[in-house]
Protein backbone atom coordinates (compact mmCIF):
# COMPACT_ATOMS: atom_id res chain seq x y z
CA UNK A 1 0.00 0.00 0.00
CA UNK A 2 1.39 3.38 -1.07
CA UNK A 3 -0.09 6.61 0.29
CA UNK A 4 0.69 10.22 -0.60
CA UNK A 5 1.74 12.53 2.21
CA UNK A 6 3.26 16.00 2.54
CA UNK A 7 6.35 17.12 4.41
CA UNK A 8 9.09 19.74 4.62
CA UNK A 9 11.31 17.42 6.63
CA UNK A 10 14.98 17.69 5.69
CA UNK A 11 15.91 14.67 7.78
CA UNK A 12 17.71 11.70 6.27
CA UNK A 13 15.25 9.38 4.47
CA UNK A 14 14.39 6.00 5.90
CA UNK A 15 16.31 3.24 4.15
CA UNK A 16 14.23 0.29 5.34
CA UNK A 17 10.81 -0.55 6.84
CA UNK A 18 10.37 0.15 10.54
CA UNK A 19 7.83 -1.19 12.99
CA UNK A 20 4.70 0.96 12.99
CA UNK A 21 3.11 1.98 16.30
CA UNK A 22 -0.21 3.75 16.84
CA UNK A 23 0.24 6.75 19.17
CA UNK A 24 -2.81 8.84 18.11
CA UNK A 25 -3.38 12.23 19.84
CA UNK A 26 -0.25 11.90 21.96
CA UNK A 27 -0.52 14.57 24.65
CA UNK A 28 2.63 15.61 26.53
CA UNK A 29 4.37 12.61 28.06
CA UNK A 30 1.96 10.02 26.68
CA UNK A 31 4.79 8.11 24.98
CA UNK A 32 6.79 7.59 28.16
CA UNK A 33 5.08 4.28 28.91
CA UNK A 34 5.27 3.09 25.30
CA UNK A 35 8.22 1.39 23.62
CA UNK A 36 8.68 3.60 20.56
CA UNK A 37 12.45 3.34 20.19
CA UNK A 38 13.38 2.74 16.57
CA UNK A 39 9.74 2.74 15.45
CA UNK A 40 7.50 4.90 13.26
CA UNK A 41 4.77 6.43 15.39
CA UNK A 42 1.32 7.13 13.94
CA UNK A 43 -0.04 10.36 15.43
CA UNK A 44 -3.39 12.07 15.02
CA UNK A 45 -3.84 15.84 14.90
CA UNK A 46 -5.58 17.46 17.85
CA UNK A 47 -5.11 17.34 21.57
CA UNK A 48 -3.01 19.92 23.40
CA UNK A 49 0.15 19.30 21.37
CA UNK A 50 0.87 20.86 17.97
CA UNK A 51 1.85 18.70 15.01
CA UNK A 52 5.50 19.75 15.14
CA UNK A 53 5.58 19.36 18.94
CA UNK A 54 4.42 15.78 18.50
CA UNK A 55 7.58 15.25 16.48
CA UNK A 56 9.68 16.41 19.42
CA UNK A 57 7.78 13.98 21.65
CA UNK A 58 8.47 11.08 19.29
CA UNK A 59 12.15 11.95 18.94
CA UNK A 60 12.56 12.38 22.72
CA UNK A 61 11.08 8.93 23.25
CA UNK A 62 13.51 7.41 20.73
CA UNK A 63 11.14 7.12 17.79
CA UNK A 64 12.61 6.82 14.30
CA UNK A 65 9.92 8.71 12.39
CA UNK A 66 6.35 9.97 12.56
CA UNK A 67 3.22 9.81 10.42
CA UNK A 68 0.64 12.51 11.16
CA UNK A 69 -2.96 11.81 10.12
CA UNK A 70 -6.01 14.07 10.11
CA UNK A 71 -9.13 13.81 12.23
CA UNK A 72 -12.49 13.36 10.52
CA UNK A 73 -13.40 17.04 10.88
CA UNK A 74 -10.14 18.08 9.19
CA UNK A 75 -10.80 15.93 6.15
CA UNK A 76 -8.41 16.17 3.21
CA UNK A 77 -6.45 19.24 4.29
CA UNK A 78 -2.78 18.23 4.49
CA UNK A 79 0.05 20.56 5.47
CA UNK A 80 3.73 20.43 4.58
CA UNK A 81 5.70 21.21 7.75
CA UNK A 82 9.29 21.05 8.94
CA UNK A 83 9.84 18.40 11.62
CA UNK A 84 12.80 17.38 13.77
CA UNK A 85 12.65 13.81 12.48
CA UNK A 86 11.50 12.10 9.27
CA UNK A 87 7.76 12.79 9.12
CA UNK A 88 4.85 13.09 6.71
CA UNK A 89 1.28 14.42 6.91
CA UNK A 90 -1.65 12.41 5.48
CA UNK A 91 -5.37 13.08 5.12
CA UNK A 92 -8.20 11.46 7.08
CA UNK A 93 -9.01 8.78 4.49
CA UNK A 94 -5.37 7.68 4.33
CA UNK A 95 -5.31 7.58 8.11
CA UNK A 96 -8.21 5.14 8.14
CA UNK A 97 -6.30 2.85 5.78
CA UNK A 98 -3.22 2.93 8.00
CA UNK A 99 -5.25 2.18 11.13
CA UNK A 100 -6.94 -0.73 9.37
CA UNK A 101 -3.53 -2.05 8.31
CA UNK A 102 -2.17 -1.82 11.88
CA UNK A 103 -5.18 -3.71 13.22
CA UNK A 104 -5.01 -6.41 10.55
CA UNK A 105 -1.45 -7.64 11.02
CA UNK A 106 0.64 -8.75 13.97
CA UNK A 107 3.82 -6.90 13.05
CA UNK A 108 2.90 -3.80 10.97
CA UNK A 109 5.78 -2.00 9.28
CA UNK A 110 6.15 1.13 7.19
CA UNK A 111 8.68 3.48 5.68
CA UNK A 112 8.70 7.06 4.43
CA UNK A 113 10.12 7.85 1.01
CA UNK A 114 10.87 11.51 0.28
CA UNK A 115 10.40 12.47 -3.37
CA UNK A 116 11.55 16.08 -3.14
CA UNK A 117 9.45 19.00 -4.34
CA UNK A 118 6.52 17.84 -6.47
CA UNK A 119 4.22 20.36 -8.16
CA UNK A 120 0.57 19.63 -8.95
CA UNK A 121 0.40 16.22 -7.28
CA UNK A 122 -3.01 16.96 -5.74
CA UNK A 123 -4.44 18.95 -8.67
CA UNK A 124 -7.50 16.69 -8.78
CA UNK A 125 -8.65 18.26 -5.51
CA UNK A 126 -7.29 21.75 -6.20
CA UNK A 127 -9.48 24.59 -4.93
CA UNK A 128 -10.62 22.58 -1.93
CA UNK A 129 -11.25 24.96 0.97
CA UNK A 130 -9.22 23.86 4.04
CA UNK A 131 -10.79 23.33 7.44
CA UNK A 132 -9.07 26.38 8.95
CA UNK A 133 -10.31 28.87 6.35
CA UNK A 134 -12.47 31.63 7.85
CA UNK A 135 -16.13 31.15 7.00
CA UNK A 136 -19.32 33.22 7.12
CA UNK A 137 -21.94 34.33 7.62
CA UNK A 138 -21.14 37.66 9.23
CA UNK A 139 -22.88 38.01 12.59
CA UNK A 140 -22.47 41.79 12.55
CA UNK A 141 -23.91 42.26 9.07
CA UNK A 142 -25.56 39.12 7.66
CA UNK A 143 -26.88 41.04 4.62
CA UNK A 144 -23.34 41.22 3.22
CA UNK A 145 -21.81 37.96 2.08
CA UNK A 146 -18.65 36.92 3.89
CA UNK A 147 -15.92 35.98 3.27
CA UNK A 148 -15.27 38.40 0.41
CA UNK A 149 -12.97 36.09 -1.51
CA UNK A 150 -10.73 33.05 -1.16
CA UNK A 151 -7.23 32.46 -2.52
CA UNK A 152 -4.29 30.04 -2.36
CA UNK A 153 -3.20 29.46 1.22
CA UNK A 154 -2.02 25.86 1.70
CA UNK A 155 1.50 24.58 1.02
CA UNK A 156 2.57 27.74 -0.81
CA UNK A 157 6.11 27.86 -2.18
CA UNK A 158 6.96 31.46 -1.27
CA UNK A 159 9.96 33.53 -2.31
CA UNK A 160 11.65 33.84 1.05
CA UNK A 161 14.36 31.29 1.68
CA UNK A 162 12.25 28.72 -0.21
CA UNK A 163 9.89 27.28 2.39
CA UNK A 164 6.32 26.20 2.12
CA UNK A 165 3.79 27.62 4.53
CA UNK A 166 0.07 27.81 5.15
CA UNK A 167 -0.86 31.11 6.79
CA UNK A 168 -2.14 34.54 5.77
CA UNK A 169 1.41 35.86 5.28
CA UNK A 170 2.03 33.25 2.60
CA UNK A 171 -1.29 34.00 0.97
CA UNK A 172 -0.40 37.69 0.81
CA UNK A 173 2.88 36.93 -0.92
CA UNK A 174 1.25 34.67 -3.46
CA UNK A 175 -1.70 36.84 -4.49
CA UNK A 176 -0.56 40.47 -4.26
CA UNK A 177 -3.39 41.23 -6.65
CA UNK A 178 -4.31 44.61 -5.21
CA UNK A 179 -0.80 45.96 -5.86
CA UNK A 180 -0.80 44.39 -9.32
CA UNK A 181 -4.12 46.00 -10.25
CA UNK A 182 -3.09 49.36 -8.82
CA UNK A 183 0.04 49.32 -10.99
CA UNK A 184 -2.10 48.79 -14.10
CA UNK A 185 -4.86 51.18 -13.00
CA UNK A 186 -3.42 53.99 -10.83
CA UNK A 187 -6.77 55.81 -10.79
CA UNK A 188 -8.69 52.91 -9.25
CA UNK A 189 -9.91 53.37 -5.68
CA UNK A 190 -9.51 50.61 -3.08
CA UNK A 191 -13.22 49.83 -3.54
CA UNK A 192 -12.74 49.58 -7.32
CA UNK A 193 -9.93 47.08 -6.78
CA UNK A 194 -11.99 45.02 -4.33
CA UNK A 195 -14.95 45.05 -6.72
CA UNK A 196 -12.79 43.93 -9.65
CA UNK A 197 -11.33 41.06 -7.63
CA UNK A 198 -14.70 39.87 -6.34
CA UNK A 199 -16.73 40.16 -9.54
CA UNK A 200 -14.04 38.43 -11.61
CA UNK A 201 -13.60 35.44 -9.28
CA UNK A 202 -13.67 31.84 -10.53
CA UNK A 203 -16.77 30.02 -9.32
CA UNK A 204 -15.57 26.55 -10.44
CA UNK A 205 -12.28 24.67 -10.11
CA UNK A 206 -9.67 24.01 -12.81
CA UNK A 207 -11.77 21.17 -14.17
CA UNK A 208 -14.91 23.29 -14.51
CA UNK A 209 -16.55 21.54 -11.57
CA UNK A 210 -17.82 22.85 -8.20
CA UNK A 211 -15.22 23.55 -5.55
CA UNK A 212 -14.88 21.26 -2.54
CA UNK A 213 -14.62 21.71 1.19
CA UNK A 214 -12.17 19.84 3.41
CA UNK A 215 -14.28 16.67 3.15
CA UNK A 216 -14.38 16.86 -0.68
CA UNK A 217 -18.09 17.69 -0.54
CA UNK A 218 -19.40 20.60 -2.66
CA UNK A 219 -18.55 23.78 -0.80
CA UNK A 220 -21.23 26.24 0.28
CA UNK A 221 -21.21 29.97 -0.38
CA UNK A 222 -20.31 30.89 3.21
CA UNK A 223 -16.95 29.18 2.73
CA UNK A 224 -15.96 30.87 -0.54
CA UNK A 225 -17.83 34.19 -0.69
CA UNK A 226 -17.45 35.63 -4.19
CA UNK A 227 -15.23 32.58 -4.86
CA UNK A 228 -11.59 32.07 -5.90
CA UNK A 229 -9.40 34.96 -7.04
CA UNK A 230 -8.44 35.26 -10.72
CA UNK A 231 -5.85 38.03 -11.22
CA UNK A 232 -6.06 38.05 -15.03
CA UNK A 233 -9.84 38.47 -15.11
CA UNK A 234 -9.72 41.07 -12.34
CA UNK A 235 -7.54 43.27 -14.54
CA UNK A 236 -10.33 43.91 -17.04
CA UNK A 237 -13.76 44.40 -15.47
CA UNK A 238 -16.40 46.47 -17.25
CA UNK A 239 -18.37 47.54 -14.19
CA UNK A 240 -17.26 48.23 -10.62
CA UNK A 241 -19.08 48.90 -7.35
CA UNK A 242 -17.36 51.97 -5.94
CA UNK A 243 -17.58 52.95 -2.26
CA UNK A 244 -15.99 56.09 -0.89
CA UNK A 245 -14.60 55.88 2.66
CA UNK A 246 -17.29 58.22 4.01
CA UNK A 247 -19.98 55.93 2.57
CA UNK A 248 -19.20 53.45 5.33
CA UNK A 249 -20.16 55.86 8.11
CA UNK A 250 -23.97 55.73 7.56
CA UNK A 251 -23.63 51.95 7.27
CA UNK A 252 -21.63 51.60 10.50
CA UNK A 253 -24.04 53.86 12.35
CA UNK A 254 -26.88 51.71 11.02
CA UNK A 255 -25.27 48.71 12.76
CA UNK A 256 -25.94 50.50 16.07
CA UNK A 257 -22.26 50.94 16.85
CA UNK A 258 -21.41 53.67 19.34
CA UNK A 259 -19.61 56.79 18.17
CA UNK A 260 -16.38 55.54 19.74
CA UNK A 261 -16.66 52.18 18.00
CA UNK A 262 -17.19 53.86 14.64
CA UNK A 263 -14.28 56.24 15.27
CA UNK A 264 -11.95 53.28 15.85
CA UNK A 265 -12.66 52.29 12.25
CA UNK A 266 -12.83 55.72 10.60
CA UNK A 267 -10.02 57.32 12.63
CA UNK A 268 -12.05 60.54 12.60
CA UNK A 269 -14.73 62.17 14.75
CA UNK A 270 -18.23 60.77 14.14
CA UNK A 271 -21.62 61.63 15.62
CA UNK A 272 -24.08 58.95 14.57
CA UNK A 273 -26.95 61.07 15.93
CA UNK A 274 -26.23 63.54 13.12
CA UNK A 275 -25.73 60.89 10.44
CA UNK A 276 -28.57 59.55 8.31
CA UNK A 277 -27.87 55.83 8.68
CA UNK A 278 -28.58 53.33 5.93
CA UNK A 279 -29.90 49.79 6.06
CA UNK A 280 -27.49 46.89 5.76
CA UNK A 281 -28.91 46.16 2.31
CA UNK A 282 -27.96 49.57 0.92
CA UNK A 283 -24.16 49.63 1.23
CA UNK A 284 -22.80 49.61 -2.32
CA UNK A 285 -20.93 46.34 -1.80
CA UNK A 286 -20.09 43.97 -4.70
CA UNK A 287 -21.99 41.11 -3.06
CA UNK A 288 -24.95 40.56 -0.80
CA UNK A 289 -26.43 37.83 1.32
CA UNK A 290 -30.16 37.19 1.51
CA UNK A 291 -31.83 35.58 4.51
CA UNK A 292 -35.51 35.17 3.67
CA UNK A 293 -38.30 34.59 6.15
CA UNK A 294 -41.75 35.92 5.22
CA UNK A 295 -41.00 39.46 4.10
CA UNK A 296 -39.24 40.44 0.88
CA UNK A 297 -35.84 42.14 0.82
CA UNK A 298 -34.69 44.86 -1.56
CA UNK A 299 -31.04 45.66 -2.29
CA UNK A 300 -29.85 48.79 -4.12
CA UNK A 301 -26.56 48.90 -5.99
CA UNK A 302 -24.79 51.48 -8.17
CA UNK A 303 -22.24 50.43 -10.79
CA UNK A 304 -19.66 52.55 -12.58
CA UNK A 305 -18.81 51.88 -16.21
CA UNK A 306 -15.05 51.50 -16.73
CA UNK A 307 -15.35 49.35 -19.85
CA UNK A 308 -16.42 50.43 -23.32
CA UNK A 309 -18.00 53.89 -23.39
CA UNK A 310 -21.07 52.70 -25.28
CA UNK A 311 -22.19 49.46 -23.68
CA UNK A 312 -25.35 47.65 -22.64
CA UNK A 313 -25.84 45.02 -19.94
CA UNK A 314 -28.93 42.84 -19.90
CA UNK A 315 -30.21 40.74 -17.01
CA UNK A 316 -29.77 36.96 -17.08
CA UNK A 317 -31.81 35.12 -14.47
CA UNK A 318 -30.71 32.17 -12.36
CA UNK A 319 -33.27 31.88 -9.59
CA UNK A 320 -33.10 29.27 -6.78
CA UNK A 321 -36.28 27.43 -5.82
CA UNK A 322 -38.62 29.03 -3.32
CA UNK A 323 -37.87 32.63 -4.24
CA UNK A 324 -38.79 35.13 -6.94
CA UNK A 325 -36.50 37.98 -8.01
CA UNK A 326 -37.44 41.34 -9.46
CA UNK A 327 -34.65 43.49 -10.95
CA UNK A 328 -35.31 47.11 -11.95
CA UNK A 329 -34.21 48.02 -14.55
CA UNK A 330 -33.43 44.79 -16.39
CA UNK A 331 -31.10 46.61 -18.78
CA UNK A 332 -28.29 49.08 -18.05
CA UNK A 333 -27.24 51.34 -20.93
CA UNK A 334 -24.06 53.41 -20.81
CA UNK A 335 -22.86 56.09 -23.22
CA UNK A 336 -19.59 57.17 -21.60
CA UNK A 337 -16.75 56.09 -19.33
CA UNK A 338 -17.28 56.54 -15.56
CA UNK A 339 -21.03 56.86 -16.06
CA UNK A 340 -23.02 55.46 -13.14
CA UNK A 341 -26.25 53.47 -13.14
CA UNK A 342 -28.37 52.23 -10.24
CA UNK A 343 -30.47 49.09 -10.03
CA UNK A 344 -32.55 47.38 -7.34
CA UNK A 345 -33.03 43.68 -6.67
CA UNK A 346 -36.07 42.50 -4.72
CA UNK A 347 -36.07 38.97 -3.30
CA UNK A 348 -39.58 37.65 -2.68
CA UNK A 349 -40.04 34.36 -0.76
CA UNK A 350 -42.50 31.99 -2.46
CA UNK A 351 -42.18 28.98 -0.15
CA UNK A 352 -40.19 27.87 2.87
CA UNK A 353 -36.89 26.15 2.03
CA UNK A 354 -35.77 25.39 5.57
CA UNK A 355 -32.01 25.19 5.96
CA UNK A 356 -31.24 25.55 2.25
CA UNK A 357 -28.27 27.66 1.10
CA UNK A 358 -27.95 28.81 -2.50
CA UNK A 359 -25.10 30.72 -4.17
Amino acid sequence: MKLLGFSLSEQAPLTEPYKLLQGLEMDDGSLIKMDVKGKIVLCETGGWVSRTAKGYEVRSAGGAAMIVIKRKQDGYTTLAEDHVLPATHLDYASGLKIKAYINSIQDPKATILFRGTVIGESSSVALAVPFFSSKGPSKASPRILKPDIIGPGVNILAAYPFPSDNDIAMKTKSIGIAALLKSFHPDWSPADIKSAIMTAADVVNHHGKPMFDETLSPVDVFAIGASHVNPSKANGPSLVYDIQPDDYIPYLCGLNYTDKQVEVITQSSVKCSKVESIAKTQLNYPSFSVVLRTESLTFTRTVTNIGDAKSTYTLERSVPPGVDITVIPEKLVFSEINQKATYTVEFIPQSKQFGEIYP
